[in-house]
């Protein structure tokens, strides 16, 4: 029997087998409970919605409606504002992952992750926070961005709500680094970093941490391959 504070999670997927597979690793979880099963991006975004879902896992490839606007989708209804999307990528390093964070997925995850990975991931982007590697964060979003067409067009302004240590910390998330190395690099306690990073979420209107390294990436704050 699901607990109170069991994690609601929704399995969108175009293949049964994938979804009968992480069903039952899901289901496995006592704090974890699957509440339906999408084989559409269309699908996904109605059981979001009538399922009370907390977290979404999302395959990018599917019929009618694909991930990304499914996700796109999510994000921007209001009734939806509690629910988390975490993509399922084939290669956690493709041409998807970028667009995935755009449109307000709160990270991604390899499908050839361990089966605790994905049970952790789960928690943690239920939780508010968002799953980016460092090596990913560093090396696709940077790679992306740096494209002719994709590069950020410097918007300074939107910034200028931060404080100095704000921009600073956010920088620092842009690039991947955990509260905890954020802390030890500029000698304060996590708790502190914490503290800023909530801030910086408020003013910028960011749903999570992934949308702060978009908007790290989007307003020249940090150039790719470069830094702060």
């Amino acid at each position: 029997m699901a607990g109170e504070d069991t994690v609601r999670v929704l399995l969108a997927d175009d293949q049964v087998l994938v979804r009968a597979g992480l069903r039952v690793l899901v289901d496995s979880a006592p704090d974890l409970e699957v509440v339906g099963e999408a084989a559409t991006g269309r699908e996904a975004v109605e059981l979001a919605r009538s399922e009370r879902a907390d977290v979404v896992l999302m395959d990018i490839r599917m019929p009618d409606l694909d991930g990304l606007e499914a996700t796109r989708l999510i994000t921007a209804d209001d009734d939806l504002a509690g629910v988390r999307v975490l993509v399922l990528t084939t290669f956690e390093v493709n041409e998807y992952v970028f667009e995935a964070l755009r449109a307000g997925a709160s990270g991604f995850l390899g499908k050839g992750a361990e089966p605790g990975e994905l049970l952790d991931a789960i928690r943690v982007v239920a939780r508010g926070e968002a799953l980016l590697s460092p090596s990913a964060t560093k090396g696709l979003i940077a790679r992306f961005l740096s494209q002719p067409d994709r590069a950020p067009v410097p918007a300074p302004e939107r910034l200028s709500v931060l404080t100095e240590r704000e921009r600073e910390i956010v920088s620092m998330v842009a690039t991947g680094a955990s509260n905890d190395e954020i802390a030890e690099q500029l000698e304060v306690s996590p708790l502190t970093v914490k503290t800023h990073v909530s801030r910086a979420l408020l003013k910028l209107g960011a749903r999570d941490r992934a949308q702060l390294v978009v908007l790290a990436y989007e307003t020249g704050l940090v150039t790719p391959g470069g830094g702060a």
